[in-house]
Protein backbone atom coordinates (compact mmCIF):
# COMPACT_ATOMS: atom_id res chain seq x y z
CA UNK A 1 0.00 0.00 0.00
CA UNK A 2 0.86 1.68 -0.85
CA UNK A 3 1.38 4.72 0.28
CA UNK A 4 2.11 3.97 3.24
CA UNK A 5 6.25 4.43 5.06
CA UNK A 6 6.23 6.48 7.46
CA UNK A 7 5.64 8.45 10.76
CA UNK A 8 4.60 11.97 10.37
CA UNK A 9 4.24 14.37 13.09
CA UNK A 10 2.75 17.57 12.12
CA UNK A 11 0.34 20.55 13.49
CA UNK A 12 -2.48 18.08 12.59
CA UNK A 13 -2.98 14.57 12.12
CA UNK A 14 -5.10 13.12 9.57
CA UNK A 15 -4.56 9.72 8.90
CA UNK A 16 -5.97 6.70 7.19
CA UNK A 17 -4.45 3.07 7.67
CA UNK A 18 -2.63 2.11 4.15
CA UNK A 19 -1.81 5.64 3.39
CA UNK A 20 2.10 6.03 2.33
CA UNK A 21 3.16 5.51 3.32
CA UNK A 22 4.25 6.57 1.03
CA UNK A 23 6.38 7.90 3.86
CA UNK A 24 6.15 6.28 2.92
CA UNK A 25 4.91 6.59 0.33
CA UNK A 26 6.32 5.24 4.41
CA UNK A 27 2.87 6.92 0.68
CA UNK A 28 1.84 7.66 3.55
CA UNK A 29 4.32 6.98 6.56
CA UNK A 30 2.92 8.64 3.83
CA UNK A 31 6.89 5.91 2.61
CA UNK A 32 5.75 7.62 2.14
CA UNK A 33 2.78 10.34 4.56
CA UNK A 34 1.87 8.56 7.38
CA UNK A 35 2.24 5.22 9.76
CA UNK A 36 -0.14 6.70 12.69
CA UNK A 37 -3.29 4.09 11.59
CA UNK A 38 -6.17 4.55 12.71
CA UNK A 39 -9.25 2.25 12.97
CA UNK A 40 -9.93 1.88 16.55
CA UNK A 41 -6.82 -0.25 18.01
CA UNK A 42 -5.20 2.22 20.17
CA UNK A 43 -2.35 -0.21 20.70
CA UNK A 44 -1.30 0.32 17.59
CA UNK A 45 -0.08 3.40 18.33
CA UNK A 46 2.40 2.12 21.04
CA UNK A 47 5.99 2.26 19.73
CA UNK A 48 8.44 -0.79 20.90
CA UNK A 49 11.49 -0.15 22.34
CA UNK A 50 13.89 -0.21 19.30
CA UNK A 51 17.33 -2.19 19.08
CA UNK A 52 19.80 -1.04 17.67
CA UNK A 53 21.29 -3.03 14.60
CA UNK A 54 24.14 -4.49 14.20
CA UNK A 55 26.96 -3.08 12.34
CA UNK A 56 25.60 -2.30 9.12
CA UNK A 57 26.14 -3.69 5.68
CA UNK A 58 28.94 -3.71 3.34
CA UNK A 59 28.50 -1.53 0.22
CA UNK A 60 28.34 -4.80 -2.17
CA UNK A 61 26.17 -6.66 0.78
CA UNK A 62 23.38 -3.63 0.28
CA UNK A 63 20.89 -5.42 -0.99
CA UNK A 64 21.35 -8.06 1.43
CA UNK A 65 20.96 -6.12 4.50
CA UNK A 66 17.99 -4.61 3.01
CA UNK A 67 16.43 -7.84 2.62
CA UNK A 68 17.11 -8.70 6.07
CA UNK A 69 15.46 -5.45 7.25
CA UNK A 70 12.31 -6.28 5.61
CA UNK A 71 12.08 -9.84 6.32
CA UNK A 72 12.68 -9.03 10.50
CA UNK A 73 10.34 -6.06 9.95
CA UNK A 74 7.07 -8.23 8.93
CA UNK A 75 7.24 -10.11 11.78
CA UNK A 76 8.17 -7.39 14.57
CA UNK A 77 6.40 -7.66 17.13
CA UNK A 78 5.14 -3.82 16.40
CA UNK A 79 2.41 -4.02 14.29
CA UNK A 80 2.93 -0.92 12.58
CA UNK A 81 6.52 -2.05 11.92
CA UNK A 82 4.57 -4.93 10.14
CA UNK A 83 2.56 -2.65 8.55
CA UNK A 84 5.16 -0.67 6.54
CA UNK A 85 7.17 -3.71 6.11
CA UNK A 86 4.33 -5.08 4.09
CA UNK A 87 4.05 -1.89 2.23
CA UNK A 88 7.87 -1.91 1.09
CA UNK A 89 7.25 -5.70 -0.15
CA UNK A 90 4.69 -4.34 -2.17
CA UNK A 91 6.65 -0.79 -3.69
CA UNK A 92 9.92 -2.47 -4.22
CA UNK A 93 8.13 -5.91 -5.55
CA UNK A 94 10.10 -8.61 -3.71
CA UNK A 95 7.48 -11.99 -4.75
CA UNK A 96 9.70 -14.09 -2.50
CA UNK A 97 8.61 -12.27 0.49
CA UNK A 98 4.88 -12.75 -0.44
CA UNK A 99 4.43 -16.10 1.37
CA UNK A 100 5.49 -13.85 4.66
CA UNK A 101 3.03 -11.30 3.97
CA UNK A 102 0.30 -14.38 3.11
CA UNK A 103 0.64 -15.21 6.57
CA UNK A 104 -0.08 -12.19 7.69
CA UNK A 105 -3.69 -12.15 6.79
CA UNK A 106 -4.53 -13.92 9.87
CA UNK A 107 -2.68 -11.42 12.05
CA UNK A 108 -5.02 -9.88 14.76
CA UNK A 109 -4.38 -6.16 14.08
CA UNK A 110 -6.80 -4.79 11.87
CA UNK A 111 -4.52 -2.57 9.55
CA UNK A 112 -2.06 -5.51 9.32
CA UNK A 113 -4.51 -7.22 7.82
CA UNK A 114 -5.52 -4.67 5.24
CA UNK A 115 -2.48 -4.00 4.49
CA UNK A 116 -1.28 -7.55 3.60
CA UNK A 117 -3.95 -7.68 1.40
CA UNK A 118 -3.68 -4.62 -0.31
CA UNK A 119 -0.05 -6.29 -1.32
CA UNK A 120 -1.70 -9.55 -2.73
CA UNK A 121 -3.44 -7.03 -4.87
CA UNK A 122 -0.97 -4.73 -5.98
CA UNK A 123 1.66 -7.89 -6.65
CA UNK A 124 -1.19 -10.11 -8.26
CA UNK A 125 -0.18 -12.86 -6.04
CA UNK A 126 -2.52 -15.43 -7.30
CA UNK A 127 -1.18 -18.14 -4.42
CA UNK A 128 -2.50 -16.56 -1.83
CA UNK A 129 -6.31 -16.43 -3.35
CA UNK A 130 -8.07 -18.68 -1.15
CA UNK A 131 -6.12 -17.18 1.89
CA UNK A 132 -7.85 -13.68 0.47
CA UNK A 133 -11.10 -15.42 -0.03
CA UNK A 134 -11.17 -15.97 4.02
CA UNK A 135 -10.76 -12.14 4.49
CA UNK A 136 -13.86 -11.51 2.52
CA UNK A 137 -15.87 -12.74 5.59
CA UNK A 138 -13.79 -10.90 8.16
CA UNK A 139 -15.32 -8.93 11.19
CA UNK A 140 -13.61 -5.51 9.99
CA UNK A 141 -15.40 -3.38 6.94
CA UNK A 142 -11.55 -2.37 6.18
CA UNK A 143 -10.23 -5.70 5.44
CA UNK A 144 -13.51 -6.78 3.70
CA UNK A 145 -12.65 -4.38 1.44
CA UNK A 146 -8.83 -4.32 0.98
CA UNK A 147 -9.48 -8.51 0.33
CA UNK A 148 -12.57 -7.19 -2.43
CA UNK A 149 -9.26 -4.99 -3.99
CA UNK A 150 -7.27 -7.77 -4.03
CA UNK A 151 -9.97 -10.57 -5.15
CA UNK A 152 -10.25 -8.05 -8.42
CA UNK A 153 -6.48 -7.53 -9.51
CA UNK A 154 -6.66 -11.71 -9.25
CA UNK A 155 -9.36 -11.58 -11.73
CA UNK A 156 -12.65 -11.73 -10.25
CA UNK A 157 -14.54 -8.29 -10.95
CA UNK A 158 -17.33 -8.81 -9.51
CA UNK A 159 -15.98 -7.80 -6.43
CA UNK A 160 -15.91 -3.76 -7.21
CA UNK A 161 -19.78 -4.10 -6.16
CA UNK A 162 -17.84 -4.38 -2.41
CA UNK A 163 -16.20 -0.63 -3.02
CA UNK A 164 -19.16 0.80 -4.55
CA UNK A 165 -21.51 0.17 -1.89
CA UNK A 166 -18.06 0.89 1.00
CA UNK A 167 -17.72 4.41 -0.65
CA UNK A 168 -21.48 5.49 1.00
CA UNK A 169 -20.45 3.94 4.05
CA UNK A 170 -21.05 6.43 7.27
CA UNK A 171 -18.19 4.97 8.83
CA UNK A 172 -15.58 7.57 7.43
CA UNK A 173 -12.76 4.89 7.76
CA UNK A 174 -14.36 2.64 5.42
CA UNK A 175 -15.50 5.31 3.18
CA UNK A 176 -11.65 6.91 3.09
CA UNK A 177 -10.24 3.34 2.47
CA UNK A 178 -13.00 2.57 -0.01
CA UNK A 179 -11.48 5.80 -1.92
CA UNK A 180 -8.11 5.14 -2.14
CA UNK A 181 -8.92 1.70 -3.76
CA UNK A 182 -11.10 3.00 -6.21
CA UNK A 183 -7.97 5.11 -7.20
CA UNK A 184 -5.93 2.21 -7.22
CA UNK A 185 -7.50 0.38 -9.56
CA UNK A 186 -7.31 3.18 -11.91
CA UNK A 187 -11.07 2.48 -13.29
CA UNK A 188 -12.21 5.97 -14.43
CA UNK A 189 -15.51 4.89 -14.12
CA UNK A 190 -15.45 5.55 -10.09
CA UNK A 191 -14.52 9.21 -11.00
CA UNK A 192 -18.57 10.00 -10.31
CA UNK A 193 -18.45 8.04 -6.86
CA UNK A 194 -15.37 9.89 -5.66
CA UNK A 195 -16.35 13.38 -6.76
CA UNK A 196 -20.08 12.24 -4.87
CA UNK A 197 -17.50 11.69 -1.44
CA UNK A 198 -16.32 14.93 -1.51
CA UNK A 199 -19.71 16.90 -2.25
CA UNK A 200 -20.81 15.04 1.02
CA UNK A 201 -21.73 17.26 3.94
CA UNK A 202 -20.58 14.13 6.61
CA UNK A 203 -17.29 13.37 4.65
CA UNK A 204 -14.06 14.03 7.17
CA UNK A 205 -10.96 15.64 5.99
CA UNK A 206 -9.29 12.08 5.51
CA UNK A 207 -12.51 11.00 3.25
CA UNK A 208 -11.58 14.22 1.72
CA UNK A 209 -8.13 13.89 1.42
CA UNK A 210 -7.84 10.47 -0.07
CA UNK A 211 -11.07 11.22 -2.60
CA UNK A 212 -8.67 14.04 -3.88
CA UNK A 213 -5.63 11.78 -4.39
CA UNK A 214 -7.78 8.99 -6.09
CA UNK A 215 -9.18 11.33 -8.46
CA UNK A 216 -6.08 12.58 -9.64
CA UNK A 217 -4.74 8.86 -9.92
CA UNK A 218 -7.37 8.69 -12.16
CA UNK A 219 -5.54 11.01 -14.16
CA UNK A 220 -9.23 13.89 -13.88
CA UNK A 221 -7.79 17.22 -13.64
CA UNK A 222 -11.51 19.03 -12.26
CA UNK A 223 -9.36 17.97 -8.83
CA UNK A 224 -6.55 20.61 -9.15
CA UNK A 225 -8.08 23.96 -7.31
CA UNK A 226 -8.70 21.72 -4.66
CA UNK A 227 -5.34 20.13 -4.88
CA UNK A 228 -3.68 23.57 -5.06
CA UNK A 229 -5.58 24.65 -2.06
CA UNK A 230 -4.32 21.87 0.11
CA UNK A 231 -0.41 22.95 -1.09
CA UNK A 232 -1.36 26.47 0.20
CA UNK A 233 -2.66 25.35 3.57
CA UNK A 234 -1.41 26.94 6.27
CA UNK A 235 -1.38 23.20 7.94
CA UNK A 236 1.79 21.39 7.27
CA UNK A 237 0.33 17.55 6.77
CA UNK A 238 -2.62 19.39 4.52
CA UNK A 239 0.97 20.47 2.48
CA UNK A 240 2.07 17.03 2.06
CA UNK A 241 -0.62 15.04 1.63
CA UNK A 242 -1.37 18.17 -1.32
CA UNK A 243 2.07 17.18 -2.70
CA UNK A 244 1.66 13.61 -3.00
CA UNK A 245 -1.93 14.00 -4.41
CA UNK A 246 -0.56 16.45 -7.38
CA UNK A 247 2.06 14.33 -7.69
CA UNK A 248 -0.77 11.87 -9.16
CA UNK A 249 -1.84 13.34 -11.78
CA UNK A 250 1.55 13.16 -13.28
CA UNK A 251 1.48 16.60 -15.73
CA UNK A 252 3.63 19.13 -16.45
CA UNK A 253 1.82 21.56 -14.63
CA UNK A 254 1.60 19.40 -11.29
CA UNK A 255 5.06 19.26 -11.39
CA UNK A 256 5.99 22.77 -11.28
CA UNK A 257 3.15 23.61 -8.67
CA UNK A 258 5.66 21.07 -6.58
CA UNK A 259 8.27 22.47 -7.67
CA UNK A 260 7.31 25.49 -5.78
CA UNK A 261 7.19 23.26 -2.31
CA UNK A 262 10.75 22.82 -2.37
CA UNK A 263 10.68 26.79 -0.93
CA UNK A 264 8.34 25.83 2.05
CA UNK A 265 10.36 26.84 5.40
CA UNK A 266 9.86 23.66 6.88
CA UNK A 267 12.16 20.83 6.04
CA UNK A 268 9.83 17.98 5.69
CA UNK A 269 7.73 19.45 3.11
CA UNK A 270 10.78 20.02 1.35
CA UNK A 271 12.17 16.80 1.26
CA UNK A 272 8.39 15.09 0.51
CA UNK A 273 8.68 17.90 -2.32
CA UNK A 274 12.17 16.67 -3.65
CA UNK A 275 10.87 12.79 -3.45
CA UNK A 276 7.78 13.29 -5.18
CA UNK A 277 9.76 15.22 -7.81
CA UNK A 278 12.05 12.17 -8.20
CA UNK A 279 9.58 10.45 -8.64
CA UNK A 280 8.33 11.90 -11.55
CA UNK A 281 11.53 11.61 -13.05
CA UNK A 282 13.28 15.12 -11.80
CA UNK A 283 16.10 15.38 -10.07
CA UNK A 284 15.68 19.02 -9.38
CA UNK A 285 14.96 18.54 -5.16
CA UNK A 286 18.37 17.04 -5.31
CA UNK A 287 19.80 19.52 -3.12
CA UNK A 288 17.56 19.68 -0.65
CA UNK A 289 18.73 16.15 0.55
CA UNK A 290 22.63 17.02 0.59
CA UNK A 291 21.83 19.62 2.87
CA UNK A 292 20.52 17.66 5.32
CA UNK A 293 23.92 16.18 5.37
CA UNK A 294 26.25 18.79 4.24
CA UNK A 295 24.85 21.33 6.16
CA UNK A 296 24.36 19.00 9.33
CA UNK A 297 20.56 20.41 9.20
CA UNK A 298 19.25 18.00 12.30
CA UNK A 299 21.79 19.73 14.59
CA UNK A 300 19.95 20.76 17.60
CA UNK A 301 16.68 18.67 16.65
CA UNK A 302 14.35 16.66 19.27
CA UNK A 303 14.59 12.82 18.79
CA UNK A 304 11.73 12.19 16.77
CA UNK A 305 12.37 14.87 14.45
CA UNK A 306 15.52 13.38 13.20
CA UNK A 307 14.17 10.21 12.90
CA UNK A 308 11.04 11.98 10.94
CA UNK A 309 14.25 14.13 8.65
CA UNK A 310 15.74 10.80 8.43
CA UNK A 311 12.94 8.81 6.81
CA UNK A 312 11.95 11.96 4.48
CA UNK A 313 15.77 11.62 2.97
CA UNK A 314 15.87 7.65 3.00
CA UNK A 315 12.57 7.79 0.44
CA UNK A 316 13.71 10.81 -1.34
CA UNK A 317 16.97 8.94 -1.90
CA UNK A 318 15.44 5.85 -3.36
CA UNK A 319 13.01 8.06 -6.26
CA UNK A 320 16.02 10.59 -7.16
CA UNK A 321 18.71 8.24 -7.04
CA UNK A 322 21.80 9.79 -7.96
CA UNK A 323 25.42 9.18 -7.25
CA UNK A 324 26.02 11.58 -4.73
CA UNK A 325 22.73 10.63 -2.76
CA UNK A 326 22.87 6.98 -2.66
CA UNK A 327 26.08 7.15 -1.00
CA UNK A 328 24.51 8.07 2.17
CA UNK A 329 22.03 4.73 2.22
CA UNK A 330 24.81 2.20 4.08
CA UNK A 331 24.38 4.91 7.41
CA UNK A 332 20.99 5.55 6.47
CA UNK A 333 20.58 1.07 6.92
CA UNK A 334 22.02 1.03 10.28
CA UNK A 335 20.24 3.70 11.59
CA UNK A 336 18.60 2.85 15.23
CA UNK A 337 15.20 3.58 13.94
CA UNK A 338 12.94 0.79 12.37
CA UNK A 339 11.49 2.86 10.34
CA UNK A 340 14.52 4.90 9.11
CA UNK A 341 15.91 1.50 8.60
CA UNK A 342 12.60 0.33 6.22
CA UNK A 343 13.02 3.57 4.35
CA UNK A 344 15.80 3.08 3.78
CA UNK A 345 15.94 -0.77 2.82
CA UNK A 346 12.85 0.41 0.26
CA UNK A 347 15.16 3.18 -1.29
CA UNK A 348 18.60 0.48 -1.25
CA UNK A 349 15.81 -2.01 -3.85
CA UNK A 350 14.61 1.32 -5.84
CA UNK A 351 18.15 2.15 -6.94
CA UNK A 352 19.19 -1.16 -7.62
CA UNK A 353 16.07 -1.50 -9.86
CA UNK A 354 17.06 1.71 -11.53
CA UNK A 355 20.71 0.02 -11.89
Amino acid sequence: MENALEKIKTQKVKVLFGYFVTFLTVQALLFFGVILLTCGCEEVLKQTPVKPPVAGAAAGGQLSEAARIILESLSDEDPSVRVIAIEVVAATGQIKMMPRVERLLRDKFVQVRFAAALAIGDLQYSLARKSVQQLLKDRDPNVKIAASYAMIRLGYPQYSKVLIKAITSKNQTVRANSALILGKLGDRSALNLLHWAIKQDDSDDKVLFQAAESIAMLGDEQIVPKLWAMLISVYADDRLMGIKAMGQLRTAKAKNAIITMLDDPILEIRLAAAEQLGELGDTIGEREVLDVFEKNLTAGMEKEDIELVNMRVALAIGQIGTSSLTKYLPQLLIDESKFVRLAAAKATFQCAKRG
